[in-house]
Protein backbone atom coordinates (compact mmCIF):
# COMPACT_ATOMS: atom_id res chain seq x y z
CA UNK A 1 0.00 0.00 0.00
CA UNK A 2 2.44 2.23 0.73
CA UNK A 3 4.74 1.96 -2.08
CA UNK A 4 1.27 2.13 -4.56
CA UNK A 5 0.61 5.57 -2.34
CA UNK A 6 4.43 6.75 -3.12
CA UNK A 7 3.97 5.97 -7.04
CA UNK A 8 0.87 8.00 -6.90
CA UNK A 9 2.60 10.48 -6.21
CA UNK A 10 5.36 10.58 -8.14
CA UNK A 11 3.05 10.21 -10.96
CA UNK A 12 1.12 13.18 -9.52
CA UNK A 13 4.25 15.39 -9.08
CA UNK A 14 5.58 14.42 -12.40
CA UNK A 15 2.28 15.86 -14.30
CA UNK A 16 2.35 18.83 -11.90
CA UNK A 17 5.90 19.74 -13.27
CA UNK A 18 5.06 18.80 -17.29
CA UNK A 19 2.05 20.99 -16.85
CA UNK A 20 2.77 24.84 -18.25
CA UNK A 21 2.56 27.57 -14.73
CA UNK A 22 -0.48 30.12 -15.34
CA UNK A 23 1.92 32.53 -14.52
CA UNK A 24 4.54 31.99 -17.64
CA UNK A 25 1.22 32.77 -19.71
CA UNK A 26 1.41 36.43 -19.62
CA UNK A 27 5.11 37.20 -20.26
CA UNK A 28 4.73 37.12 -23.97
CA UNK A 29 0.88 37.84 -24.58
CA UNK A 30 2.63 40.28 -27.59
CA UNK A 31 3.77 36.83 -29.20
CA UNK A 32 0.29 34.65 -28.77
CA UNK A 33 -1.94 33.96 -31.60
CA UNK A 34 -4.32 36.03 -32.43
CA UNK A 35 -2.75 38.95 -31.49
CA UNK A 36 0.57 38.98 -34.09
CA UNK A 37 -1.76 38.11 -36.91
CA UNK A 38 -4.53 40.70 -36.19
CA UNK A 39 -1.78 43.33 -35.24
CA UNK A 40 -0.07 42.66 -38.97
CA UNK A 41 -3.08 42.84 -40.82
CA UNK A 42 -3.85 45.85 -39.05
CA UNK A 43 -0.90 47.32 -39.93
CA UNK A 44 -1.20 46.04 -43.37
CA UNK A 45 -4.75 47.24 -43.73
CA UNK A 46 -4.36 50.60 -42.70
CA UNK A 47 -0.83 50.35 -45.24
CA UNK A 48 -2.85 49.33 -48.11
CA UNK A 49 -5.83 51.98 -47.32
CA UNK A 50 -2.79 54.86 -47.05
CA UNK A 51 -1.34 53.73 -50.48
CA UNK A 52 -5.10 53.30 -52.38
CA UNK A 53 -5.88 57.11 -51.09
CA UNK A 54 -2.25 58.52 -52.38
CA UNK A 55 -2.76 56.90 -55.92
CA UNK A 56 -6.60 58.35 -55.64
CA UNK A 57 -4.47 61.93 -55.20
CA UNK A 58 -3.02 61.28 -58.60
CA UNK A 59 -5.69 61.45 -60.74
CA UNK A 60 -9.93 61.47 -59.97
CA UNK A 61 -10.08 59.23 -63.54
CA UNK A 62 -8.44 56.04 -61.55
CA UNK A 63 -11.33 53.49 -61.01
CA UNK A 64 -12.13 51.81 -57.20
CA UNK A 65 -10.18 48.38 -58.31
CA UNK A 66 -7.38 50.34 -59.37
CA UNK A 67 -7.43 52.17 -55.66
CA UNK A 68 -7.99 49.66 -53.50
CA UNK A 69 -8.69 51.62 -50.16
CA UNK A 70 -11.98 48.79 -49.65
CA UNK A 71 -9.84 46.27 -49.45
CA UNK A 72 -7.51 47.89 -46.69
CA UNK A 73 -10.79 48.57 -44.52
CA UNK A 74 -12.57 45.43 -45.12
CA UNK A 75 -8.80 43.92 -43.57
CA UNK A 76 -8.97 46.49 -40.91
CA UNK A 77 -11.97 45.05 -39.76
CA UNK A 78 -11.28 41.34 -40.15
CA UNK A 79 -8.08 42.67 -37.44
CA UNK A 80 -10.61 44.10 -35.30
CA UNK A 81 -11.97 40.62 -34.79
CA UNK A 82 -8.51 39.11 -34.04
CA UNK A 83 -8.01 41.81 -31.36
CA UNK A 84 -11.85 40.53 -30.10
CA UNK A 85 -10.48 36.82 -30.26
CA UNK A 86 -7.53 37.85 -28.08
CA UNK A 87 -9.41 39.55 -25.50
CA UNK A 88 -11.80 36.64 -24.87
CA UNK A 89 -11.55 33.99 -22.57
CA UNK A 90 -10.81 30.53 -23.64
CA UNK A 91 -13.18 27.97 -22.79
CA UNK A 92 -12.79 24.26 -23.29
CA UNK A 93 -14.93 22.66 -26.02
CA UNK A 94 -16.35 26.15 -26.93
CA UNK A 95 -18.70 26.58 -24.62
CA UNK A 96 -19.08 29.89 -24.91
CA UNK A 97 -21.69 30.83 -27.39
CA UNK A 98 -20.22 34.23 -27.47
CA UNK A 99 -16.39 33.22 -28.33
CA UNK A 100 -17.80 30.42 -30.89
CA UNK A 101 -19.50 33.00 -32.86
CA UNK A 102 -16.14 35.46 -32.88
CA UNK A 103 -13.89 32.08 -33.88
CA UNK A 104 -16.73 31.68 -36.74
CA UNK A 105 -16.62 35.02 -37.90
CA UNK A 106 -12.85 35.34 -37.67
CA UNK A 107 -12.71 32.45 -39.49
CA UNK A 108 -15.02 33.53 -42.27
CA UNK A 109 -13.21 37.09 -42.61
CA UNK A 110 -9.71 35.78 -42.78
CA UNK A 111 -10.63 33.65 -45.59
CA UNK A 112 -12.57 36.95 -47.34
CA UNK A 113 -9.36 38.75 -46.73
CA UNK A 114 -7.79 36.06 -48.62
CA UNK A 115 -9.65 35.87 -51.66
CA UNK A 116 -9.51 40.01 -51.81
CA UNK A 117 -6.28 39.93 -51.48
CA UNK A 118 -5.20 38.02 -53.96
CA UNK A 119 -7.67 39.97 -55.98
CA UNK A 120 -6.14 43.21 -55.45
CA UNK A 121 -2.90 41.25 -56.27
CA UNK A 122 -4.10 40.57 -59.33
CA UNK A 123 -5.51 43.50 -60.82
CA UNK A 124 -2.54 45.94 -59.29
CA UNK A 125 -0.54 43.16 -61.35
CA UNK A 126 -2.53 43.83 -64.38
CA UNK A 127 -2.27 47.63 -64.08
CA UNK A 128 1.63 47.75 -63.06
CA UNK A 129 2.50 46.23 -66.24
CA UNK A 130 -0.06 48.30 -68.33
CA UNK A 131 1.24 51.78 -66.81
CA UNK A 132 4.80 50.65 -67.10
CA UNK A 133 4.28 50.14 -70.87
CA UNK A 134 2.13 53.56 -71.36
CA UNK A 135 3.14 56.55 -74.07
CA UNK A 136 1.80 59.42 -72.35
CA UNK A 137 1.09 63.26 -73.86
CA UNK A 138 0.03 66.14 -71.80
CA UNK A 139 -3.70 67.77 -72.86
CA UNK A 140 -5.03 70.58 -71.48
CA UNK A 141 -5.43 69.80 -67.76
CA UNK A 142 -5.15 65.98 -68.09
CA UNK A 143 -2.71 62.88 -69.47
CA UNK A 144 -3.69 60.94 -72.15
CA UNK A 145 -2.08 57.55 -72.25
CA UNK A 146 -1.87 54.69 -74.80
CA UNK A 147 0.17 51.13 -75.01
CA UNK A 148 0.82 52.00 -78.79
CA UNK A 149 1.31 55.30 -80.04
CA UNK A 150 1.92 54.28 -83.77
CA UNK A 151 -1.61 52.73 -83.71
CA UNK A 152 -4.21 55.39 -84.84
CA UNK A 153 -7.57 52.73 -82.99
CA UNK A 154 -5.63 51.85 -80.20
CA UNK A 155 -7.47 52.66 -76.67
CA UNK A 156 -6.67 55.35 -74.89
CA UNK A 157 -6.80 56.40 -71.27
CA UNK A 158 -7.41 59.94 -70.16
CA UNK A 159 -6.30 60.88 -66.64
CA UNK A 160 -7.62 63.95 -65.60
CA UNK A 161 -6.03 66.55 -62.96
CA UNK A 162 -2.69 65.44 -64.02
CA UNK A 163 -0.31 67.88 -65.45
CA UNK A 164 2.71 65.63 -65.55
CA UNK A 165 2.52 62.57 -67.37
CA UNK A 166 5.76 60.86 -64.82
CA UNK A 167 2.83 60.63 -62.12
CA UNK A 168 1.28 58.14 -64.05
CA UNK A 169 4.31 55.86 -65.75
CA UNK A 170 6.70 56.13 -62.74
CA UNK A 171 4.85 57.31 -59.23
CA UNK A 172 1.73 55.18 -60.14
CA UNK A 173 3.13 51.95 -61.48
CA UNK A 174 5.75 52.29 -58.29
CA UNK A 175 2.16 52.53 -55.93
CA UNK A 176 0.95 49.62 -58.00
CA UNK A 177 3.95 47.67 -57.13
CA UNK A 178 3.63 48.78 -53.31
CA UNK A 179 -0.02 47.52 -53.52
CA UNK A 180 1.26 44.06 -55.19
CA UNK A 181 3.80 43.49 -51.96
CA UNK A 182 1.56 44.81 -49.18
CA UNK A 183 -1.59 42.32 -50.62
CA UNK A 184 0.62 39.37 -51.62
CA UNK A 185 1.80 39.70 -46.74
CA UNK A 186 -2.00 40.36 -46.58
CA UNK A 187 -2.61 37.17 -48.08
CA UNK A 188 0.22 35.65 -46.17
CA UNK A 189 -1.41 36.38 -42.48
CA UNK A 190 -5.06 35.85 -43.87
CA UNK A 191 -4.22 32.63 -44.62
CA UNK A 192 -2.70 31.64 -41.33
CA UNK A 193 -5.29 32.80 -39.78
CA UNK A 194 -7.47 30.69 -41.27
CA UNK A 195 -5.22 27.87 -40.52
CA UNK A 196 -4.67 28.26 -37.42
CA UNK A 197 -8.66 28.67 -37.01
CA UNK A 198 -9.05 25.31 -38.88
CA UNK A 199 -6.25 23.69 -36.79
CA UNK A 200 -7.68 24.87 -33.16
CA UNK A 201 -11.18 23.56 -34.40
CA UNK A 202 -10.20 20.21 -36.02
CA UNK A 203 -6.73 19.40 -34.40
CA UNK A 204 -7.26 21.28 -30.91
CA UNK A 205 -4.77 23.91 -31.29
CA UNK A 206 -5.66 26.49 -28.75
CA UNK A 207 -5.10 30.27 -29.32
CA UNK A 208 -6.27 33.23 -26.90
CA UNK A 209 -6.07 33.73 -23.08
CA UNK A 210 -6.34 30.04 -21.54
CA UNK A 211 -7.18 31.75 -18.46
CA UNK A 212 -8.00 29.08 -15.98
CA UNK A 213 -7.73 25.84 -18.18
CA UNK A 214 -4.17 24.75 -16.59
CA UNK A 215 -5.75 24.47 -13.04
CA UNK A 216 -8.33 22.36 -13.92
CA UNK A 217 -5.70 20.02 -16.17
CA UNK A 218 -3.55 19.41 -13.01
CA UNK A 219 -6.87 18.56 -11.20
CA UNK A 220 -7.49 15.16 -13.60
Amino acid sequence: MGQKGSSEQRDGDKRREDSPAPDHDHKCRVCRFPLLVALSQLLLGVAVTVVAFLMLAISPSLLARETPHWAGIILCLVSIVGFILYCATYHPDERSTAQFIVKLLYFALCAIGLVISVLVVAFAGYHHAQTSSFSCLPAAEACVCTLDPRDPIARTFTYEGVRDCQEITETLSLYYLLQIVLNLAQAFFCAVGTFIMWKHRYQVFFSGLQIGSFRRWNKV
